[in-house]
């Protein structure tokens, strides 16, 4: 895949860099930008970006203006990072460590992008790190993986936290999507580490409803008699108050009254898609309201030359926005004590 170098479009950027920022970053496997709208709410600038997906940097340009770097196991790409910035963040894949895949970690080519990582860590020393994954990462291999990450973290000279969230739980938002956080600190830079703190808990006020559009009339959503297992959908999904999910050849309704993990492959073969009933029907989750569910901003859109399918993999593969910017937030509060 050809190297994406950034440029900036001059004209309407729904989310530019603050003007007077308060430290810098950089966008590691950036997806559509989940991590820098974060960041940047908080008053960070992005110096940097990378992200190898074709459709999801339209979708990072259309949105910052600015097109992402692409596959960072290049070394040109890496070359292109700025010497200083205060901190690393980003998903990096998680495929390589899921429940939902194989689990193979380290053996698989996903998992090894750790490693690329860790590189530039050692190379650009940023104050703090702030990385995302899927729960199981910590009890993967009964629990070696995680504990490679770890003490290759401890062995740069940084202290690692981490900690096991719920967005239903930590960011009022309506999914249940469990990640580990991981947040590091330079020993030396950063002394008064200790002082870092993960969110606490917050009641779940929204519903499923704040975040789905009940105008929503795409026809492409709609699942019609004549499509194969309309009968199973239309016995098992009766509540207009739940989300429910195509699971290969069953439904499950999540009892939560919460939507259920979003994940990337909602848009290919009907596994894992969302499904709700509203008054004109059986439905999925339309992209943008899968975008909700993540907590994007409302201004935040797709273009309209990428797939529908790439959307939900967008979508799905993202972070919930309000969640990665409380534990941003508590970052920024520990290293601007010794900017």
């Amino acid at each position: 895949m050809p190297i994406a170098e950034p440029h900036i479009i001059k004209h309407n950027i729904p989310f530019p860099s603050p003007r007077k920022p308060k430290f810098t970053f950089i966008d590691l496997f950036a997806g559509i930008g989940g991590f820098r709208i974060a960041c940047q709410n908080v008053g960070g600038k992005c110096l940097f970006s990378s992200e190898w997906d074709n459709y999801a940097q339209k979708t990072y340009t259309h949105n910052f203006g600015e097109i992402p770097y692409g596959d960072i196991t290049l070394d040109i790409v890496k070359s292109y990072i700025p010497d200083k910035f205060d901190l690393l963040c980003g998903g990096f894949p998680c495929q390589a460590f899921s429940i939902a895949g194989y689990q193979r970690g380290f053996d698989d080519t996903r998992g090894t992008l750790f490693f690329d990582v860790v590189e530039i860590i050692k190379r650009h020393r940023p104050k703090a790190v702030f990385l995302e994954n899927v729960k199981n990462l910590k009890t993967h291999d009964n629990g070696n993986t995680f504990s490679v990450i770890k003490k290759t973290l401890e062995s740069l000279n940084y202290v690692v936290y981490d900690k096991v969230m719920n967005a239903m739980e930590y960011a009022n938002i309506p999914q249940n999507r469990e990640r580990i956080f991981i947040v590091c600190f330079d020993l030396e830079q950063v002394p008064n580490h200790t002082s870092f703190t993960f969110p606490k808990e917050e009641k779940l006020v929204k519903n499923i409803h704040d975040c789905i559009d009940s105008n929503e009339q795409d026809p492409r959503l709609f699942y019609s008699e004549k499509m194969k297992h309309y009968e199973e959908l239309k016995s098992s999904i009766t509540s207009t108050n739940s989300v429910y999910q195509w699971r290969r050849v069953y439904v499950r309704e999540n009892k939560s009254s919460v939507c259920p993990t979003l994940t990337a492959n909602m848009g290919t073969g009907g596994h894992n898609v969302p499904l709700i009933l509203t008054d004109a029907g059986i439905r999925k989750l339309s992209p943008k309201e899968c975008l909700n569910f993540q907590g994007f901003p409302e201004t935040y859109s797709f273009p309209n030359t990428i797939p529908f399918s790439a959307c939900y993999k967008q979508a799905g593969n993202s972070v919930v926005i309000p969640l990665i910017q409380k534990v941003c937030q508590e970052i920024y509060t520990v290293i601007s004590q010794h900017s």
